[in-house]
């Protein structure tokens, strides 16, 4: 069994300069045009605009859907970044603050609970009925 690599045709090996290089040209197509977040800008000031981050988000996915239309696509790829900083921005802070507050009310049930077990002993302490008369 022969293993040796490469397998199939053996090329002869040729100088550089030797022959015209030839290139081959792959059309790429128009380079596609940056993106401009509008719709989760939307989302972002109709349902968690804490802060104002969506509506920030929003001025810019529009300042950015300007530039492309505008043609100039360097201005608008920079008001979309912009704009999708502001829209994770906007949907981290909105989802990490209900989820702290819900930690922190379990965390407030629970000490309360152990402060309420312990306050209970206090209240079950029997007296003799000599104390009474």
């Amino acid at each position: 069994m022969d293993t040796s690599y490469p397998r199939g045709e053996h090329l002869p090996m040729t100088a550089r300069g030797s022959e015209p290089s030839s290139a081959t040209v792959i059309p790429m197509g128009a380079p596609r045009p940056p993106r401009d977040h509008l719709v989760w800008s939307v989302f972002n000031t109709l349902y968690l605009n804490l802060c104002c981050l969506g509506f920030l988000a929003l001025a810019y996915s529009i300042k950015a859907r300007d530039q492309k239309v505008a043609g100039d696509l360097e201005a608008a790829q920079r008001f979309g970044s912009k704009a999708k900083c502001y829209n994770i921005l906007a949907t981290v802070w909105t989802l990490l603050l209900p989820l702290l507050l819900v930690a922190l009310v379990v965390a407030g049930a629970l000490h309360l609970s152990r402060l309420a077990q312990g306050s209970m002993s206090y209240f079950s302490v029997k007296f003799n009925e000599v104390d009474y008369d």
